[in-house]
């Protein structure tokens, strides 16, 4: 080849180019983001109505089910979910993945305008999904010292986090809020004539700050006017005149009808780190910042700040830390990238027991890994879990050229030429090869460009980087092995092929591929039984979405029977926490009593629920993983709650997948017949063998008390129905009234509300005094009829139909596809009616999604290697031969998910996606060296031979070099390496046993298709 011949006469050329190249290397390297997975953007928006007071129903039938009439065509929606609460409603629009979500946003927003709103709700809230939303890091901060409120110092803490490189916002949750409230006393209120409503106007009236018209001063100067009276004391807000004693006729102040005070607002939530008061931050990452670097100065900075006299007496526990576990993973790939290529080294010294060829080698792998490097800069990629992943696999493949090139120079040394003209003519022989053998690697990754959805997403930089590898390693081979191999390597001193002739191992090898040719059928039958053996043990092995990753994290919701006080959910959080306590794997945990994260960051609260976070220590210093840590713990936990509440373990990984759990739903138009199948589905499922939870969000009911108006009562002491709703509403919420600025410009906002007193108990709120316009006082109970009812907390629909969702926890050691299988038996034997329709969700959903592109991908790549191979030796016949060796990788990959217990993934199929590419390099390189025989006057049967026996050493040592250097990554050792496991186990697997079937089978098929061979594959007498 022309190139090896230039860089063979100009090595200064090559060397200075090299050098060039490895400069581009250093810089695109330091300035390539490092991130935990491929930026992901999913086509999913949310449309959010507030409609204050208005019960499930009404937001079901006056706004979420024309916003879903409307949306319901916008052009590439996929689904559409609603749920309708209390007061709000939330519609979650999921797009095809090929839909643009900024594309389509004009376009749902238009049909959100279209629908009217009743009065009192707001305008619908259009919202996209947005990955830079979700935290990187979260930490809790706790008080040691009794009389340290961690609340107020947070505050302080996070106006100086804000500063730290690379932080977009830190947010806390579980801060110290204070506000002014007004106390007010019923009782002085009917004294005195007076209501809620005017304590509200006037404190209204009297804090106003309002401009007017510019007025032009006698100096000639022309300024605005501002009309101004503020409150900024609490003495301000009590000394406000709201009206006249009507029997005293004396002027009466707030002060005289309420207490005033400055208190902490009731958020109805509590946040514990280890049984003690805490508070939990959040820190959110600049667009395009670097995690690993976002997390090592946010971590350095609060380690500053704590060591200050100030903050003395608080201690940080970080919860999440998405920087870190980012560090560990690309951390451990890296070490199996370098373990990876040492390990191929080891095999190069084993087989060309020398020094200087291994050198040569030596030197293509980092020189390889620089280039590529260098070409994911400019394809703007980062370095993650999925790009070193890649980069990982193709260590051992990165050799496979330059072992090919080096070896063929040996041989051609041994000859006699002079190394000039061996580098040279074994480059150019075998150069039409390696070319034609990567040509078909690099093809198998051209359907993933096909791969739509969050697989395509994830997958496309990972075979971009592969191939960058691949073609990096072929340019390698091609010029710098030829130069440093005509300047390095001499003619042998001995005679290498008298040597190799008398070898007893290539002679016990040449008489087995003797033996194999003469009974060619037992051959050929004994690989299609261990083919057929093989496929059986891969539909024993199961499925599953991607590979669970112990992040050492997971959650805890614990939820109390509707309408149970925020005493008795703490009480049930405690008796967790006690068990936490006693496991040593658990780092640190984390309660919120009386809500969860949403509800804090909506401002809202729900007594009967909590949320619990809990940390394991480093995976390094415990025995068992997080899967098998929630395994041991749950049943105890569940037993000690029992029935007192739901309590739900809940694992995240960061690529978004849920381990261990199956979601699906059932969809129905008619309500009673759903509800009657979830209750016969849900006692048949919780019968079920390796199950721990089952759940499902069938409409709960609540009760509530309900005050219905009695219109003819109420008209008949001048009042209308929506006049004592609101002064109900108003007494029990309470009102913000305006707002007032301190001394040191803190603003605080200013709520009135009813003493407690006069409003805890249904007999006191019967009792509730309502003004008539005449001026007198009467109790609610005289125009309103007040029970206790059951009502619905929330209204859940897809597509327009009722459905109801259920999420199946499993054991870890149950796959996705069994426990799929046992639910769609369930469904089987329940005869439930025909119009029920069960879709799975969750991750089956995403494996049914990838699955077909990924099979669709293997049958493609397949197809483009034989286009490839065809084009290459310009013939049907040869490449056809060399495809036997494709299904002789299953017997392998079969094999090792098997033995490993490893389910066939989407990582998996990645893996046997790219065997297609490197399997038929060996075959390639035997028909190849097969048909230069015979084109130099051998026989076929002798060409076959022959070939086999020269091409066994590098096939063997290229086989071996790939193995070996994904071993490091099979094996899965340290976090962050589990996504790329099962690849190497199938890659290695299929390696194995393609690389020793093919020395046999592929021979036995060319003696097939040969005229000469073909009736009897013998040697000539």
């Amino acid at each position: 080849m022309k190139i090896s011949d230039f860089s063979i006469r100009r090595p200064i050329f090559t060397i200075v180019t090299m050098f060039l190249v490895i400069i581009l290397g250093a810089v695109s390297f330091f300035r390539i983001p490092v991130t935990l997975i491929p930026e992901l953007n999913p086509p999913i928006a949310v449309v959010a109505t507030s409609y204050p007071g208005a019960s499930p129903v009404e937001v079901n039938e006056k706004i979420t089910k024309p916003l879903e009439a409307s949306l319901s065509t916008s052009p590439g929606l996929k689904s559409m979910q609603s749920t309708s609460r209390e007061g709000t409603n939330f519609i979650l629009l999921m797009f095809d993945w090929s839909t643009k979500i900024d594309e389509v946003q004009l376009d749902v927003m238009q049909r959100v305008d279209s629908v009217p709103v009743p009065d009192g709700a707001s305008k619908p809230r259009f919202m996209k999904f947005d990955p830079s939303q979700f935290p990187v890091i979260q930490t809790s901060l706790r008080a040691t010292a009794k009389d340290t409120d961690v609340r107020k110092i947070a505050e302080q803490l996070e106006t100086e986090l804000r500063r730290t490189k690379g932080v977009a916002s830190v947010s806390i949750s579980g801060q110290l809020v204070e506000e002014v409230q007004v106390i007010l006393d019923q009782n002085k209120l009917v004294a005195n004539g007076l209501e809620q409503a005017n304590i509200v106007q006037g404190l209204q009236a009297n804090n106003v700050s309002m401009p007017g018209e510019p007025i032009q001063t006698n100096g000639g100067k022309q300024l605005t006017t501002r009309i101004v009276s503020t409150l900024t004391t609490i003495s301000d807000i009590r000394g406000i005149a709201v009206g006249v004693n009507p029997l005293t006729g004396q002027k009466v102040q707030i002060g005289d009808v309420a207490d005033v005070a400055l208190l902490e607002a009731d958020t109805g939530m509590e946040t514990r780190a280890n049984d003690q008061q805490a508070v939990l931050l959040s820190v959110l990452q600049e667009s395009g910042a670097n995690t690993a670097d976002v997390s090592t100065a946010f971590k350095k900075s609060l380690e500053n700040l704590l060591k200050k006299d100030e903050f003395k007496g608080v201690e940080s526990d970080i919860l999440f830390d998405q920087g870190d576990y980012v560090k560990l993973a690309i951390g451990n790939i890296g070490q199996s990238l370098i373990l990876g290529g040492i390990f191929a080294m080891l095999v190069l010294f084993l087989f060309l027991r020398g020094i200087k060829s291994p050198i040569i080698i030596g030197i293509a792998i980092p020189y390889s890994v620089i280039v590529t490097f260098v070409l994911m800069y400019f394809a703007d990629f980062s370095l993650n879990i999925m790009t070193l992943g890649a980069l990982a696999l193709g260590i051992g493949m990165l050799v496979d050229n330059a072992i090919v090139v080096i070896e063929n120079i040996e041989r051609h040394l041994s000859m006699g030429k002079a190394p000039k003209q061996a580098a040279s003519e074994g480059t150019n022989e075998i150069g039409g090869a390696i070319t034609a053998s990567t040509l078909t690697t690099l093809a198998v990754f051209v359907p993933v460009i096909f791969i739509s959805g969050l697989i395509g997403q994830i997958f496309t930089e990972f075979a971009l980087t592969i191939s960058f590898s691949l073609f990096a390693s072929l340019v390698v081979a091609l010029t710098v092995v030829p130069m440093m191999a005509s300047r390095m390597l001499r003619k042998p001193t001995k005679n290498v092929e008298a040597r190799r002739r008398r070898s007893k191992k290539l002679n016990n090898f040449e008489r087995s591929v003797k033996w194999s040719l003469k009974h060619r059928f037992i051959v050929l039958a004994f690989t299609v039984a261990a083919l057929v053996l093989s496929s059986f043990a891969l539909f024993k092995v199961g499925t599953e979405f991607l590979p669970a990753t112990d992040e050492g994290f997971f959650s805890i919701s614990v939820k109390l029977p509707n309408g149970s006080s925020a005493t008795a959910t703490d009480e049930v959080v405690k008796r967790i926490e006690s068990r936490l306590k006693d496991e040593k794997d658990v780092e640190v945990y984390v309660s919120l009593v009386g809500g969860t994260q949403e509800n804090m960051a909506q401002g809202s609260s729900r007594a009967n629920v909590a949320e619990m976070y809990v940390k394991l220590t480093p995976l390094a210093d415990r025995d068992r993983s997080v899967f098998e840590f929630v395994d041991d713990v749950q049943p105890k936990i569940v037993k000690a709650i029992g029935d007192d509440a739901e309590v739900g373990f809940v694992m995240q990984t960061a690529a978004g997948s849920s381990p261990n759990t199956l979601s699906f739903s059932l969809k129905d138009t008619d309500e009673e017949r759903l509800n009657e199948a979830v209750t016969k589905l849900n006692s048949k499922l919780a019968g079920l063998d390796s199950v721990t939870e089952v759940t499902n969000n069938l409409q709960d009911t609540v009760q509530e008390i309900q005050i219905e108006v009695d219109r003819e009562k109420a008209a008949a002491n001048g009042l209308a129905p929506y006049q004592i709703a609101q002064t109900v509403n108003n007494v029990t919420r309470g009102s913000l009234a305006t707002q007032i600025i301190g001394k040191h410009d803190d603003v605080f906002g200013v709520y009135v509300k009813y003493d407690k007193k006069f409003r805890n108990s249904m007999d006191r709120l019967k009792n509730l005094k309502l003004r008539t316009p005449a001026g007198n006082f009467i109790s609610l109970r005289e125009v309103a009829k007040i029970d206790i009812a059951e009502g619905p907390v929330s209204i859940q629909r897809v597509d327009q139909a009722h459905s109801v969702t259920f999420n199946l926890k499993y054991e870890s050691t149950q796959s996705l596809g069994k426990m799929t299988t046992k639910v769609n038996d369930v469904m089987d034997g329940l005869n439930l009616p025909e119009e029920i329709e069960l879709t799975f969700g969750g991750d089956r959903e995403l494996f049914e999604s990838a699955i077909n592109d990924m099979i669709m991908a293997v049958l493609l790549a397949v197809v483009l290697v034989y286009i490839v191979m065809a084009a290459q030796f310009e013939s049907f016949k040869y490449p056809f031969v060399i495809m036997f060796s494709v299904p002789l990788m299953v017997i392998g990959v079969a094999l090792g998910l098997f033995l490993t217990k490893t389910p066939i993934s989407v990582t998996a199929v990645i893996g046997i996606l790219v065997l297609v590419g490197i399997v038929v390099n060996n075959g390639i390189v035997l028909v190849d060296y097969i048909n230069q025989r015979k084109e130099a006057g051998m026989d076929s049967y002798d060409a076959i031979i022959a070939s086999v026996r020269d091409r066994v050493r590098p096939i063997l040592m290229t086989a071996l070099t790939t193995i070996l250097g994904l071993l490091p990554l099979a094996l899965g050792i340290g976090e962050g390496t589990e996504m790329n496991q099962p690849m190497g186990i199938a890659v290695i697997g299929g390696l194995l046993s393609s690389t020793l079937l093919t020395l046999y089978i592929v021979p036995i098929i060319y003696s097939l298709f040969d005229r000469q061979t073909r009736k009897r594959a013998i040697a000539k007498k």
